[in-house]
């Protein structure tokens, strides 16, 4: 069933502009695939609260307490969980809490100067606060994926784009609700659409250079070149070509890229013509 939210970013004075973040339809492809479409546009809506929340509280932590701001990692949920329970350095170093990351941030309360205790308390409010939002949009993302990815189970180009290597739910059900593949006469274009096309540049007649474009939709672009990342060390057609550009010079990141942008080719045939991948 599709749900209805009214998630609201921290220190926003007004709900994100939905309009922004929602995702160009696929025209002609059913009721699953709309209801899916809105929960991935959801989902982005979502995280990037989560987003806006991590670097809010990054700047409450490197004010109060740099050794905490340094030590804590916010992609590691036990952080987020003993920032929620106890606030900031000295608010975790008062609890009496164990573990590696409550010592790490008795250790940085130890190591620092420790301000008024109204600030300290004030402080501890917002860790809290945050931490604890940051926890809910990522339960709230994860949800709204899965719910995604239940959604599609039934679409044939979903489940096909699961069989091309490196692609997972996330990557596929994006691709699935924002591309409409006859839009596209060829893969040039589709890697234009997705932000991996190089932009070429000249002046006059006699110097050119290459660079990475900055055009096109930024998630699918994004999603596109890190799922790359699992096909680093792979024996595959991708792997080997990974490592072929690296041999060649390129650094990890246009090498990643460069794969990206091969790989596009079968995820266009592979939506094109609804077949699975096949090496």
């Amino acid at each position: 069933m599709l749900r209805l939210f009214n998630f609201r970013c921290s220190f926003c004075s007004n709900p994100l502009d939905e309009t922004q973040d929602s995702l160009s339809g696929v025209p002609g492809r059913g009721e699953a695939l709309e209801a899916a479409r809105a929960l991935s546009s959801q989902r982005d809506h979502v995280v990037a609260c989560a987003t806006r929340d991590k670097n809010r509280l990054r700047a409450v932590l490197l004010e109060s307490c740099p050794a905490l701001e340094a030590a804590v990692d916010l992609s590691d949920r036990r952080w987020l969980e003993l920032l929620a329970g106890f606030g900031g350095a000295w608010g975790i170093a008062r609890s009496g809490a164990g573990g590696p990351r409550a010592e790490a941030a008795g250790e940085a309360a130890a190591a620092s100067t420790a301000p008024p205790p109204a600030l300290v308390e004030a402080e501890n409010r917002q860790v809290r606060f945050l931490a604890a939002r940051i926890s809910e949009a990522l339960d709230e993302a994860g949800a709204l994926e899965a719910e995604t990815a239940a959604l599609l189970e039934g679409d044939e180009t979903y489940a096909c784009l699961l069989t091309v290597p490196g692609i997972g739910p996330r990557t596929a059900a994006q691709l699935a609700v924002s591309v409409d593949i006859g839009r596209f006469p060829d893969h040039d274009h589709l890697a234009s659409y997705c932000g991996i096309a190089p932009r070429v540049r000249s002046s006059g007649t006699s110097v050119r250079s290459v660079r990475a474009s900055r055009r096109g939709d930024a998630r699918l672009k994004s999603l596109l070149i890190f799922s790359c990342n699992s096909l680093v060390r792979s024996s595959g057609r991708y792997g080997e070509y990974y490592r072929a550009c690296r041999a060649r010079g390129m650094g990890h990141g246009r090498a990643l890229k460069a794969v990206a942008r091969k790989r596009l080719r079968a995820i266009y045939a592979v939506m094109r013509d609804r077949v699975p991948y096949r090496e």
